[in-house]
């Protein structure tokens, strides 16, 4: 037994190593993809088809990429204004947040305070497998359901259009704000549903008013992880939504995306090197840390406002 004990500490140490390795490797990835977009956002903004720029000319190229309304990358004098890219972005996703934030809420609500044991157990990994359908057959459920379903009720609908995109993105999201939403509603304590019902208070009362407001930290946090994945979609709205690169506020029309974009100009002959290509990383740079101020604000925002339960 006494010769077992070091070999077992030899054991256990090497356990630790691995899970540190597999806990770094993330965070090595993550600043790997930071380091990569940021060299290629400063190539973009730094060169013109590999030749360095004058300082003037680097400003006014940063200038107008934040604030231009036209992107032009491919053709003849192209500009690189990403407004039309970002609006899209942004109407897609809060069109998908107007669809999972409220439907995942409710479902989570009743997961958690309404729905039986067994009925809990089938109910919500039945939900989740909506997380794993590959997100180009919602694109094409987008083309070929959603879309002619609203044309009967909204006329002058395109074919591509931001809210067939908009409503299967909210689609795809709904299983992340229902599963976190429902984990931060069971956290809190039977103590508070009690006192609640013996002040008089009903089922529903209850949950919309005690339970939630004590899960506001989670529940947050669900919505923005939620929105920020709405964020990053690529497939769904590429083929729901087409590759129109215009400001259109109209949600009838289509929209390019930043991601739809991304995989226009990645699959495109575009040569590496040229200002077209590196314009690549820089839209991708703007994702990126949009993405990741999302996800932060998130975990800030749980953490700061999170309530402890004895």
């Amino acid at each position: 037994m006494r010769g077992t004990r070091p070999l077992q500490r030899v054991w256990e140490k090497l356990i630790e190593f691995a899970l540190l390795c597999c806990g770094l490797l993330s965070v090595v990835v993550t600043l790997s993809i930071a380091v990569v977009l940021i060299v290629g956002s400063a190539q973009f903004f730094t060169l013109q088809d590999g030749e360095p720029m004058a300082l003037g000319d680097i400003l006014e190229r940063v200038r107008y990429f934040f604030t231009g309304s036209e992107w032009t990358a491919g053709f003849a004098n192209p500009t690189y204004g990403i407004l039309p890219l970002l609006v899209g972005s942004l109407m897609i996703s809060g069109i998908a947040a107007l669809v999972a934030l409220p439907i995942g809420l409710a479902t989570a609500i009743y997961l958690s305070e309404y729905a039986q044991p067994r009925v809990r157990g089938i109910a919500k990994p039945t939900l989740e497998l909506l997380a794993g359908i590959p997100t180009v057959i919602y694109g094409f459920f987008a083309l070929t359901t959603v879309t002619p379903f609203l044309e009967y009720f909204i006329p002058g609908l395109n074919s591509s259009n931001q809210l067939s995109g908009g409503i299967i993105v909210g689609i795809m999201i709904i299983p992340m704000v229902a599963s976190l939403s429902e984990d931060a509603l069971r956290a809190v304590p039977r103590s508070l549903r009690d006192g609640a019902i013996a002040l008089g208070a009903n089922k529903f009362e209850t949950s919309v008013k005690v339970v939630v407001p004590a899960a506001l930290s989670g529940v947050t946090a669900s919505f923005l992880l939620a929105i920020s994945r709405a964020l990053g979609e690529t497939m769904a709205v590429s083929l729901a939504c087409g590759n129109k690169v215009e400001l259109i506020f109209d949600p009838r029309d289509g929209v390019a995306t930043m991601t739809s974009f991304i995989v226009r100009m990645a699959t495109g002959d575009q040569p590496h090197g040229t200002t077209d290509f590196n314009s690549l990383f820089a839209v991708g740079a703007v994702l990126f840390f949009m993405t990741l101020g999302m996800n932060i604000v998130a975990q800030r925002f749980m953490r700061r406002y999170r309530q402890v339960y004895q």
